[in-house]
This record gives C-alpha cells, structure tokens and sequence, in this order.
C-alpha cells in the first residue's frame, strides 16, 4: 500500500480569497494547450496569428467550463442542483463531466469554425491532440481533492483515501491521468504529425478515450448519487462512452473511405 499524500486542495491563501489546485490544474491545461497548438499553427493555417488562435483557445476553454459544468448537473446530479441551485457555481468543489465538456467543446468550436470560414472536422482535428493536456492536468486536480478513487483492493499502489473510508483503494485517478492524459497524449500527438484524412484525428481521439475510460470505469466507484445503472457493473461514465466508441470507428472508416475515393483508389 502506498501512503496518499496529504496536499492542501487549497493551494493560495489570501485572506477570504482560496486559489484551489482544482482550479489551477485548468489553467494549466488550457495554457499548455495554447503553448503546443502555437507550435502547429502554421502547419494548420499559416494565415492564422496568435491573436486568432487566443481566440480560438478562450472559445474552447469556455464551453469546456460552461459544458462540463452542465453535464454534470445533468448527467450525474441533477436533483442536488435543483434543490440548491448555487451550488452550480461552486466549481472549485469538483463536479464537471467530461462528455459534458465534450459538448461544450464541439458547440464552441462548431461558432468559432462557422465564423471563420473553416470546416468543422478540419478544426476538431487540430484541437483534438491538445485536449489530452487538460484531462491530465484534469484528473491531477481530481487526485489532489481525494475524489473520484476507485474500488477496494489490495494491489500494492492501493492507497487510503481521506473520504474514501479506512480500507486502501485503487488510485483511479492516477490511472485515467495516464491513459487519457499521457498515453491518448502521446497516441494523437504522434498520428497527427503526418498528414491524416479529415475526420482521422478526431475519430481516434473519440475511439481512443471512449475505450480507456470504460476499462477505467470497472475499478473507479461510481457517483454515489448514481451508482451503477446496471448488471452490477455498468457506469454512466460508461454508457457517455459508448457513442464516442461507436462514433470514432465510424469517422475513422468513413474518413479513409473518403480519401479513398478522392484518390480514385476505391
């Protein structure tokens, strides 16, 4: 068993004002993903600027916060919210839903592509190797809180959590930082650096996060609130994922496809 380090979820304090690691751990990857697409701008549209991709970035990290909010509100809690409805602003206590956000994003990105003369999937597939920064940076902030651990077990990197009750549990966290941060990070970063056909990138990124997050889901506890919707073992995280699955086979073949046929091949 390892011992879970104690951090202060709080990270500043300046007199009635409390900077969370929660918090930061978005700033951080919404800045880290400023910083690499800064990187491929030119390659994606040498027309474009760091103004305009600024602007692109702070779209983004919009309907991540406003989405991921709202999903989860829906998704995962919605009686608690509408028996208090502040608590919806209270985001440094955790509770944002990633397929929320996956919403939030594709509704933002879907206006700021209409409004520049871009194609939608043409835009999805610049941003989506950059979305693995902030899941990391994401579920460190999650790890740091002591929420979201996983199930009872006695696996030597099990750990006591301080809400998670006296018996060691699996670090889940940890394990979805290093399947839908590191390990999808590297998968896009490393695919898209040739040239793929529209649709690829995005398909993979879909396909690849819908299945790490679904094996991730069979040792993480589910929300209490939910719990498991069926045959003992099936999460919403789960059932959110299965689209994205189903739907990243789907733009991977359908794209190849295509490309194929412009080519003259099929």
């Amino acid at each position: 068993m390892l011992p879970y380090p104690q951090i202060d979820p709080v990270a500043v304090s300046l007199g009635p004002l409390q900077i969370h690691w929660y918090g930061l751990m978005y700033l951080v990857g919404i800045g880290g993903a400023w910083l690499l697409a800064s990187r491929r701008l030119a390659r994606f549209d040498p027309t474009w600027n760091k103004e305009k991709l600024s602007d692109l970035v702070f779209w983004v990290a919009l309907g991540v916060i406003l989405g991921g909010r709202l999903g989860y509100v829906l998704f995962y809690d919605l009686a608690a919210y509408i028996a208090e409805p502040a608590k919806v602003f209270r985001i440094w206590e955790g509770g944002m839903s990633f397929h929320g956000g996956l919403i939030g994003v594709l509704l933002a990105s879907w206006l700021f592509a209409k409004r520049n003369n871009k194609g939608f999937f043409e835009l999805m597939d610049f941003i989506a190797p950059l979305v693995p920064i902030g899941l990391g940076a994401g579920r460190i902030g999650n790890f740091i809180n002591g929420e979201l651990w996983g199930k009872v077990s006695d696996v030597p990197w099990a750990m006591v959590f301080p809400t998670g009750g006296p018996l060691a549990r699996h670090p889940s966290q940890l394990y979805q930082f290093a399947l839908e941060g590191v390990a999808l990070f590297l998968i896009l970063w490393i695919y898209s650096r040739k040239s793929r056909p529209t649709m690829a990138v995005s398909g993979v990124f879909a396909l690849c996060y819908g299945v790490f997050r679904f094996i991730v889901e069979f040792v993480r506890v589910p929300d209490a609130q939910l719990g498991y919707l069926a045959f003992n073992w099936l999460t919403m995280g789960q059932v959110l994922c299965l689209p994205m699955i189903v739907g990243g086979i789907g733009l991977i073949m359908y794209a190849y496809r295509k490309n194929a046929y412009a080519q003259g091949v099929a």
